[in-house]
């Protein structure tokens, strides 16, 4: 197994995800992947203060106010129910960015909830 590969593996094993990017960086530029992933570590996936629940939603809100690829924000999603966090408390996150995001950045955080979590609907029950 190459070193790129074994790096790779140990990403998913920490993360609990890899993104495309990763993948393609692995493959192609091992030694600013592994950069990248020293300050994501350092920010993110090392203990601090803040746990890992509440890292997990600032990173939910801060991908729908940037309006990230809707797969990044799904694989954060996915980690945070992984770790324990609701699917109330996700969508709770979610909905800090309509005041300052507005709601064009709060539906697409809002689609790619709805996506994983199955959200239930309505349907109006009289036509306009």
């Amino acid at each position: 197994m190459s070193e790129a590969q074994r790096y790779l593996d140990d990403m998913v094993a920490r993360r609990g995800y890899v993104l495309d990017y990763h993948k393609v960086m692995a493959a192609n530029d091992l030694p600013v992947l592994k950069a990248a992933d020293d300050l994501v570590g350092a920010a993110y996936l090392e203990q601090r203060t803040l746990g890992r629940d509440v890292k997990e939603l600032l990173f939910i809100l801060s991908l729908t106010v940037l309006r990230a690829d809707k797969a990044h924000i799904k694989s954060h999603i996915r980690v945070a129910l992984d770790i324990g966090v609701s699917p109330k408390e996700i969508l709770e996150a979610i909905e800090i960015a309509l005041p300052e995001a507005g709601v064009v950045a709060f539906q697409h955080g809002f689609d790619a909830w709805r996506e994983v979590v199955g959200a239930p609907r309505l349907e109006p029950s009289v036509t306009a």
